[in-house]
């Protein structure tokens, strides 16, 4: 596969829900080892979170990891989101770094994938790659329109291979996605999208 090394500076950010843990393994599964970092904001509850992500690591070529407060983002990494927080991207200097909130919900969320999506497009402009996978509602949607007017490109989940087609279509109608792929086309079309 050819080598990401020239295309690091893009940030990958992922919602999903409902379906979403399968989705997540097969887009994970489909990333090579020195992928973009990816940062994820899956609804799920706490306790689960911890197994779900060493599962994840087990299973891909990159290291899939509980995200921790100020962790510096790295290449060839996924963070997923604790089931307690939500999850965003800061500056921290001259890095890109995760910070974790125990504010309210959002959208009935924490983690919300609308705060996610809503730090990409403040921190990362059109460094941020968006996906929105399978999920039940409409959180990250008006968030990802936001990512994509501050330059990001974006992708959603098909109908067909969607568990749930709730979030994907919800910005869909937004006109926040430049591209809609089926599941298992995902992991590639990002990375063509990146090495372009």
């Amino acid at each position: 596969m050819k080598q990401l090394k020239d295309d690091r500076r893009k940030i990958v950010v992922v919602g999903s829900s409902t379906g979403g843990t399968e989705a997540l393994r097969v887009f994970l599964g489909r990333m090579p080892k020195d992928a973009p970092p990816i940062l994820i904001a899956q609804h799920m509850p706490e306790m689960f979170v911890p197994s779900f992500a060493a599962r994840l690591d087990g299973m891909c070529a990159m290291r899939v990891k509980v995200a921790a407060p100020l962790e510096h983002i790295q290449s060839g990494h996924a963070y997923l989101s604790p089931g307690h927080s939500l999850i965003a991207l800061a500056r921290h200097g001259a890095d890109d770094c995760i910070v974790l909130g125990d504010a309210p919900p959002v959208n009935r969320h924490r983690p919300s994938v609308e705060v996610l999506f809503h730090s990409a497009a403040q921190v990362l402009g059109n460094r941020a790659i968006g996906v929105m996978l399978t999920g039940m509602g409409k959180d990250g949607a008006a968030a990802m329109l936001e990512m994509k007017r501050a330059g990001a490109y974006n992708f959603a989940q098909d109908r067909a291979s969607s568990v749930v087609f709730g979030m994907p279509r919800a910005a869909i109608e937004l006109g926040a996605v430049d591209e809609v792929v089926p599941l298992d086309e995902m992991a590639e079309s990002v990375l063509a999208r990146i090495r372009r």
